[in-house]
């Protein structure tokens, strides 16, 4: 098991890959109409847009600002597959993150998972974690209300999710995962209104990711039983995120 900075939510990554059987982040259909319904739902921001086709479902995290952190200033950028795909795809191989990730193996594995966010319909969106200008950290930013674990949880709506890696062994092990998870999370709330708690669901066994979120802000609510772990549900909720 890696440290809780190496990886601070491994348990978390993303939905298997298609054609195992399991669920898939990008597996409820959504509908023209309800697209659109939901887009009408949701404010408008300045700012460039990112790749898929309702990208108002997250509120437009390309036109987000970057935060000071206590490790520098952050920014969460979308991910550009002609300009990240090799960076993305060498963390995918550290070992430390492909025990959980399972994105191993050539460019193209890592590819096949994000052309389906880059491409689809915008509810989920991956990202670079910037810091200090160097990016190390990979994220992906999701509706949780419209994921499939919301087949798991009573979720809510505009509930939104987290995955994270640190992708450079330098920046693992000095407490950044809880930083950061912190600022992501931060990041989430100032951006979208209409949501009202950011959630992760590391696996119940990772006591470290389980301790970095917890450090972070959120609390853990309850145990779910997902298809690929036994899951602990952290929340971070907006009414109580200034409590430590």
């Amino acid at each position: 098991m890696p440290p809780t900075d190496a990886h601070a939510d491994p348990g978390t990554g993303p939905a298997p890959r298609a054609g195992t059987g399991a669920e898939d982040t990008l597996d409820l259909e959504l509908t023209d109409d309800l697209l659109a319904l939901l887009a009408q739902d949701t404010p408008a921001a300045p700012g460039p847009e990112y790749r898929g086709a309702v990208s108002g479902l997250l509120d437009r995290p390309a036109a987000w600002r970057p935060v000071t952190t206590p490790a520098g200033v952050f920014q969460l950028v979308p991910v550009r597959l002609e300009r990240d795909l090799a960076v993305i795809s060498r963390w995918m191989n550290d070992p430390a993150v492909a025990a959980f990730w399972e994105l191993s193996g050539a460019e193209s594995v890592t590819a096949e998972h994000l052309l389906p966010q880059l491409d689809g319909d915008g509810r989920s969106l991956p990202c670079l974690g910037v810091l200090s200008g160097i990016p190390m950290s990979y994220w992906e930013i999701y509706r949780a209300d419209l994921d499939p674990l919301a087949r798991h949880y009573p979720a809510r709506p505009h509930d939104t999710g987290l995955h994270l890696l640190i992708g450079e062994v330098s920046k693992r092990g000095h407490g950044i995962g809880t930083t950061l998870l912190r600022a992501a999370s931060d990041l989430v709330l100032d951006n979208r209104p209409l949501c009202t708690r950011v959630v992760a669901e590391p696996d119940l066994r990772n006591t470290p990711s389980v301790s970095a979120f917890l450090s972070a802000g959120f609390r853990f609510s309850a145990e779910v039983e997902l298809p690929d772990k036994r899951a602990a549900l952290m929340i971070r909720d907006r009414a109580h995120r200034a409590q430590p």
